[in-house]
Order: structure tokens, then C-alpha cells, then sequence
């Protein structure tokens, strides 16, 4: 019997410290879209995952605990279907990747130093271009 072989899309979503709005995107779409793409995520000055966003993320049932914030220059040579950068830094520090991809930029308030209620509010925005933006590029 032959195997069938699924391509997976291959997307990076990048912000500056790869601490809120990148990991909750990454978060987002493995949860709406792991059966059609592989998800990473980085920043140009990675920190670590931010405690407020994964609380928010937690109330929506997906767990980022696990995630760690990763360099943009882990992922340098490596060729991707979509790259997406969630605030203005990041895209203007977007480096150029390997082979043809297309680039997406929709930008977010960074929610870092503000309330739970922001984190909510930027997080529920995230999901929502995710879902409909992206969901009509994978369709």
C-alpha cells in the first residue's frame, strides 16, 4: 500500500522578543491548522515566553508553557512557505529567506508591562486575523 505524503505548510511568525505576540500566534495556529502547517516562531531579541501570555492562552485551552523563545538566526538558511511578522520592528527586520515565500505583516500592540485585559485583547485579535486571514490563505 503507498503512502500518502501530505505537504505541510511551513510558516515563521516573527516579532521582536519572540515573548507574547509571536508565541501566542504560534500557539494559535497549531491549534486551528496542525494538520496543514508546521508552525515556529522567533524574534530578532528573543527573551522568554512572557507568564501573562500564557495565562490568556491557558483561559482559551492552549498551553504554551512548553514553548521557549527562540533566535531569528536559528532558522537562517532554513526555507519556509509564509513568513509572518506580528509587529513593525520584526518586519523591518526581516531578514530574506531561502526559496519563494510570501510575506505577511499584521501587526499588534505589544502587550508586555499592560493588564491581563490587554494580553486578552491582543490575544483575541491575534486569533481572529489567524484564523480568518490565514484560514482563507490555506484553504
Amino acid at each position: 500500500m503507498e503512502a500518502l505524503l501530505i505537504h505541510l505548510v511551513k510558516i515563521l511568525i516573527l516579532c521582536t522578543g519572540n515573548s507574547c505576540r509571536s508565541q501566542m500566534a504560534e500557539g494559535i495556529v497549531r491549534h486551528l491548522y496542525s494538520d496543514r502547517c508546521e508552525v515556529f516562531s522567533a524574534g530578532s531579541h528573543p527573551s522568554s515566553v512572557n507568564e501573562s501570555a500564557i495565562s490568556v492562552m491557558n483561559e482559551i485551552g492552549i498551553d504554551i508553557s512548553g514553548h521557549q523563545s527562540q533566535a531569528l538566526s536559528l532558522f537562517e538558511g532554513q526555507s519556509f512557505d509564509w513568513v509572518i511578522t506580528v509587529c513593525d520592528h520584526a518586519k523591518d527586520a526581516c531578514p530574506v529567506f531561502l526559496g519563494q515565500y510570501q510575506h505577511l505583516h499584521w501587526s499588534f500592540e505589544d502587550p508586555v508591562g499592560l493588564s491581563l485585559d490587554v494580553f486578552r485583547q491582543v490575544r483575541d485579535l491575534i486569533y481572529h486575523k489567524f484564523e480568518s486571514e490565514l484560514g482563507r490563505y490555506l484553504s
